[in-house]
């Protein structure tokens, strides 16, 4: 369930995205989701990548403020309701605060994938359990 993500720090305006990410491209560093949070003068891009060492230090190499932080990735199926019934009412139910999350869906698997930031890992862990 746990992952590394990694959160790059840029400045809100035209093309740093693009150069955040062909900087990982070009290091072989396989984006898998992200989310970017706005403010008026910077953004975060909150990243899942297949090698999240190697895509702190590449970032940084770029003068790219980043840091990592674990988060929660979890699967279920890509149908109504599975988010609020299989990991939104059990961490309600276990009080976990979610700080945050994003999602992204294969639907050819019938999954969705939901990764979490929350205020206790192992208490998250232990409340979805049953999602394996």
């Amino acid at each position: 369930m746990r992952v590394t993500q990694v959160s790059a720090f840029l400045e809100n305006r035209p093309g740093r995205l693009l150069y955040l990410l062909n900087v990982l491209a070009e290091h072989g560093i396989n984006l898998i989701a992200h989310n970017i949070v706005d403010a008026s003068d910077f953004g975060i891009v909150h990243l899942i990548v297949d090698d999240p060492q190697k895509a702190l230090r590449v970032i940084r190499d770029q003068n790219i403020t980043a840091s990592t932080t674990t988060v929660l990735q979890v699967q279920v199926p890509d149908e109504p309701g599975a988010f609020v019934r299989r990991v939104l009412q059990p961490l309600a139910d276990a009080k976990i605060n979610i700080e945050y999350s994003y999602a992204y869906s294969a639907p050819e698997t019938g999954k969705a994938t939901i990764v979490l930031k929350v205020d206790n890992l192992e208490a998250a862990e232990k409340a979805l359990s049953d999602l394996g």
